[in-house]
């Protein structure tokens, strides 16, 4: 018998783990009398499964509130849980880059992994040059684009679970529609800030879709992985551009450390020119279960409330100078 070892956070270890579970078989008729378990990589992807699957599924998420996906390595509690799990979904696009191979190695023992940006339309992503010919995977962040993954979820669930997809379809419809009238809010929340003063600066490059649906230029510290750090040119680069464009706010994000933006924050007061950290943005993951932030509808709403606050003269409560 295999025994587990401890893991240091190294995917061959992971992989080794994963060699160690037996294979595992779903039997259609077993799923539709008990909830489908199920695996989901972030808290952005649990909830959007959650919704979909209702009191059918029993999500697990991997991933909690403020823990970046980019730098996350798979840890022996992981393997098990995906091992014992009837269905994987994760976002796909390379946000959780490390673990692809953990992934592949789980399909082949019977365990579906399913990408939740599988489905949409390549020429609808974005692919900035600095991410060196792959697609930018933040695609969260235009509501509009997330609802296009709802039916991937409803479908994947159906296919496990033929007794109640009619129930996963269903749930699917009411959630796109819900998610089509809060991109009309978002839209119409962004028109509160002058055009002249759309400029979205922030830790790092994660709200280009945001950016292209709303209207707003968006600049970040970093780039659209956390895996580098910024340098000091970075910072006074971003610290000329802000103090040139007199950009009134910028803002921290949830899932990265803030020392980076409050140096940028400190190298525009050397120029002359003040300029407020408007407040704390979900980016990579959700806020705390529970509560409204706990959601997606519930970030979404925090973070164009908190931007369109800092932006528009009127900080949100959690602005700081």
């Amino acid at each position: 018998m295999c025994r587990l070892r401890a893991l240091r956070t190294l995917v061959p270890t992971c992989l080794l783990l994963v060699a160690c579970q037996p294979s595992q078989q779903v039997s259609t008729t077993d799923i539709a009398t008990r909830a489908v378990s199920v695996v989901a990589t972030t808290s952005i992807v649990g909830d959007l499964v959650a919704r979909v699957g209702g009191d059918r599924v029993a999500v697990q998420v991997l991933m909690g509130p403020g823990v970046d996906p980019h730098l996350y390595k798979a840890s022996e509690g992981d393997i098990t849980r995906m091992a014992s799990a009837d269905l994987l979904f994760y976002s796909g696009l390379h946000l959780e880059g490390r673990m692809t191979e953990v992934f592949e190695q789980m399909a082949r023992r019977g365990i579906r992994a399913v990408a939740v940006t599988a489905g949409l339309d390549r020429g609808v992503l974005l692919s900035p040059l600095e991410y060196q010919g792959n697609y930018d995977p933040h695609v969260w962040f235009d509501v509009s684009l997330w609802a296009r993954t709802v039916p991937g979820v409803a479908q994947a669930l159906s296919d496990l679970d033929p007794t109640h997809a009619n129930d996963y379809r269903s749930r699917a419809a009411a959630y796109a529609e819900e998610l089509n009238a809060l991109d009309g809010y978002v839209r119409a929340q962004a028109q509160r800030v002058p055009a002249a003063q759309r400029v979205l600066v922030t830790a790092h490059d994660a709200f280009n879709y945001f950016g292209r649906a709303y209207g707003f230029e968006v600049r970040g510290l970093q780039g659209i992985s956390t895996a580098t750090e910024a340098g000091t040119g970075d910072v006074q680069r971003l610290a000329d551009f802000i103090t040139t464009r007199r950009i009134p706010a910028l803002f921290i994000e949830a899932s990265v450390p803030p020392r980076g933006i409050e140096a940028v924050q400190a190298a525009v007061r050397a120029r002359g020119f003040s300029v407020v950290i408007g407040g704390s943005l979900f980016s990579d993951s959700l806020g705390t279960p529970g509560m409204p932030e706990g959601t997606y509808v519930g970030t979404v709403h925090h973070n164009i409330s908190t931007i369109t606050g800092g932006l528009a003269g009127v900080p949100s409560h959690t602005a700081t100078q």
